[in-house]
């Protein structure tokens, strides 16, 4: 059994890679039809990688499309959004940092920040 590679698969369509995942799948039964039978038992895991190749290509194709979709959406679903941690999700924006209280503003205007001239 041949392993399929990747960088192959990512420039087929979807029609494509569904008709490979057929076939690999097809090829998986196969050899546990031979494994049966008593025959070789490490085409197994290679055809077990094959499969998971081509549904890998396919999701990571699909979520591209959808990132594309969502792009200039208002809101994006939550598993397109970047993870990052818990504490930076919810930290505050540099829009919401940069704001100031009305007290900090009137406090800012009647008490400026005090030049002095040192001499040197």
């Amino acid at each position: 059994m041949v392993a399929v590679k990747a960088h192959e698969l990512r420039n087929k369509n979807k029609a494509e890679l569904v008709k490979i995942l057929d076939e690999q799948k097809q090829a998986l039964a196969n050899i546990r039809v031979q494994k049966v039978a008593g025959g070789k038992t490490q085409e197994i895991g290679e055809a077990r990688k094959n499969v998971a190749r081509v549904l890998t290509v396919i999701n990571q194709t699909q979520r591209e499309q959808l990132r594309l979709f969502y792009q200039k959406k208002a809101f994006t679903p939550l598993d397109l959004r970047v993870k990052k941690t818990r504490a930076m999700r919810r930290a505050l924006t540099p829009f919401e940092k940069s704001k100031k209280t009305v007290r900090e503003l009137k406090k800012l205007a009647h008490f400026p920040l005090r030049k002095y001239a040192v001499k040197a």
